[in-house]
């Protein structure tokens, strides 16, 4: 991790999960799987959208990481802020965790969960890119496992460092694996390149999630044809990740329709803050109501585009909605706030990584 004080800071105060509550956010985790894995749910959800993201697929994206708020008085009560089907810092969660296990002594003074040690994590994550991509086990070892992002994060992203550890380990398993920007791949002979090598599987980092840009082109036709895995893709950002998702995740709107049942409602509803899409018949409510909200949009990362009720009133969400900008608004989650050990105190979500219905790693950002 180079350039650590200006990109990241790291609060050296352990952040303690009761082992129930983890418990009760894995099985939580677990019921959102179930449900946005079914049939109905995905047919609903990619009905109307763009033709890429309607297309089916298989994989199942190894860094899909779930971001939620634990009130401070009641954290049994955690709400899913979102879900993130191309959760960034896995890698880099992984480390610090392992270290500050190993050098703080916690596990002399009680008895937490060890974090797995760098190696066998790096091995875990070999073994889920494995399970997706069998070819590379199976005499196509010679193609190219492609970290995938655009120029400008590749150059000077904050998880540029992640994308090159992803390239070692892929590396350390015999594979071949570079990172490069959709511009630099083409559609040749029914094959996708990568600066001329052809390319099996794509690890998706950019934040253009329905590759609309022009060059994405060669992608979006070796996608259509089947012959790369990619992860994440359109699909499983349309039945995943939308933002758009989280209003019939924690509203009763159309259970029946998409299969959601009443036990399973129930722990959605009690756990994902009321959300609403924000339509041109909802802005003179939900402005009046603003203080309750946070506004983000649809298609946002990184906190971008996220709007305060300072940041808004009638006219600029109204203008929102007549420009075509989706945005949903979430009702308020409060958070837990720790002493960041001189540095003052940092209000913290937690993120947690897992894939296919097993948690993978922990991490808990601190905002000062």
């Amino acid at each position: 991790m180079l350039d650590v004080p200006e990109r990241f800071s790291v609060a050296l105060v352990p952040q303690v999960i009761p082992r129930a509550l983890l418990a009760a956010i894995e099985s939580f985790i677990g019921v959102f799987d179930r449900v946005t894995t079914r049939p109905a749910w995905q047919e609903a959800m990619t009905a109307n959208g763009p033709a890429i993201a309607r297309r089916r697929r298989a994989e199942v994206c190894f860094f899909s990481a779930w971001d939620f708020h634990l009130p401070p008085e009641s954290p049994d009560r955690f709400q899913l802020i979102e879900c993130n089907d191309n959760g960034s810092g896995m890698m880099f969660a992984a480390i610090i965790n392992r270290l500050y296990y190993e050098l703080s002594g916690l596990g002399e003074r009680f008895a937490p969960e060890a974090p797995p040690t760098v190696a066998a994590f790096g091995q875990r994550v070999l073994g889920m890119i494995r399970r997706e991509v069998p070819a590379l086990c199976v005499g196509r070892s010679l193609d190219l496992v492609l970290i995938l992002d655009d120029a400008e994060s590749l150059g000077e992203g904050k998880f540029r460092d992640e994308h090159l550890l992803l390239c070692r380990l892929c590396r350390s398993a015999g594979w071949r694996a570079e990172t490069g920007s959709p511009a630099e791949t083409t559609w040749e002979r029914g094959q996708l390149l990568c600066r001329g090598e052809r390319v099996a599987f794509v690890i998706n980092r950019s934040t253009d999630f329905l590759w609309e840009a022009d060059a994405f082109s060669a992608l979006r036709s070796a996608y259509a044809e089947g012959c790369v895995v990619v992860e994440p893709n359109p699909f499983t950002y349309a039945t995943r990740s939308d933002k758009r998702l989280l209003e019939p995740l924690s509203r009763p709107i159309s259970d029946v329709e998409l299969g959601i049942r009443p036990d399973e409602r129930a722990l959605l509803s009690a756990h994902v803050p009321e959300t609403r899409l924000l339509r041109a018949e909802n802005v003179d409510e939900l402005s009046s109501q603003k203080e309750q909200w946070f506004f983000k949009p649809c298609h946002g990362f990184a906190s971008h585009g996220i709007l305060t009720a300072a940041q808004v009133g009638r006219t600029r969400l109204r203008r929102l909605v007549n420009k075509g900008v989706p945005y949903v608004a979430q009702r308020r989650a409060p958070k837990a706030r720790v002493d960041g050990s001189g540095s003052g105190p940092l209000w913290t979500d937690l993120r947690v990584w897992a894939y296919r219905g097993e948690r993978v790693v922990l991490s808990r950002p601190g905002i000062p």
